[in-house]
């Protein structure tokens, strides 16, 4: 039986795409929400798990960051998948029948520049490859959907046009996640490490926290601040560095840090993407 890695959405999201990129050799598991994509890597039914973290032109995805803590998983990976939105409808159908457009809320945006070009409206959907397979059900050669090639081939709708995003760069972040650590240095580009922490009620404490990873030449790529438990006093940190906990200037800048704070739980250890390069 194949291994299996879990995913928000529905078969021919963007999502699936970077299970299919990264992982062909896993059975997608689709899931409703990212809760389930967890829940499923906890009680076996998949060995892993990949969920998005950030895309460069519409910036954090909610939840995920308050999910992972207390996820009991822990991130081995991290993938990138650059979102080429495409328009589809049904067989036969030409781009001057179009008038309305169905997508996830996120990506109607995205491909304004080519709706407004064309003369065609959008309209938010839940999911966007759900929308490309309700399309199939529907029968409306008035509609199209937004949605990856991959969503295309599976629900067999013809790609009117593609490549139609407003920005080139367009590109997801998917951190890919296991009920097992792997701490072994891999990959030729180095290691990252991800962390959250909340820093202790002491003047100029987070200041001070990030003071070791500064004299200690460590690169921080990403830092982020989050409410948690509906109070606005108490803040969590989610942190990416450049390198390994057993690295001397990291464990040292880590040190520092647990001085500091009043809760540290590092996430993963993981190598760092050559798509960071490109």
């Amino acid at each position: 039986m194949a291994k299996k890695i879990a995913f928000q959405g529905e078969l021919g999201a963007y999502s699936h795409e970077a299970c299919a990129d990264n992982y062909p050799d896993h059975e997608p598991l689709p899931c409703g929400t990212f809760e389930d994509v967890i829940e499923a890597v906890n009680s076996g039914r998949a060995e892993l798990a990949m969920l998005p973290v950030e895309n460069s032109t519409y910036g954090r995805v909610a939840d995920i960051h308050r999910l992972l803590p207390s996820s009991g998983l822990h991130i081995i990976d991290e993938a990138f998948t650059r979102v080429r939105i495409s328009l589809m409808a049904l067989p036969g159908v030409a781009l001057g029948d179009i008038k309305k457009v169905r997508a996830h809320l996120v990506l109607l945006p995205q491909a304004a520049a080519f709706l407004t070009k064309n003369g065609i409206a959008g309209e938010a959907a839940a999911d966007s490859a759900g929308a490309a397979a309700e399309l199939v059900q529907s029968d409306d050669r008035t509609s199209g959907v937004l949605a990856s090639d991959i969503a295309a081939q599976i629900y067999g709708l013809d790609v009117l046009a593609r490549d139609i995003e407003d920005h080139g760069h367009n590109t997801t972040r998917f951190l890919v996640m296991s009920p097992n650590t792997k701490l072994e240095r891999r990959g030729d580009h180095g290691m990252l490490t991800s962390f959250v922490f909340r820093v202790r009620n002491i003047p100029a404490a987070l200041y001070k926290a990030m003071g070791g990873f500064a004299t200690n030449g460590v690169n921080m790529t990403k830092l982020e601040s989050y409410m948690v438990g509906g109070h606005f006093t108490a803040t969590q940190f989610y942190a990416d560095i450049e390198g390994h906990p057993e690295d001397a200037n990291v464990k040292l800048a880590l040190d520092e840090l647990a001085y500091f704070t009043s809760e540290m739980t590092i996430l993963g250890t993981y190598p760092r993407s050559a798509e960071r390069d490109a």
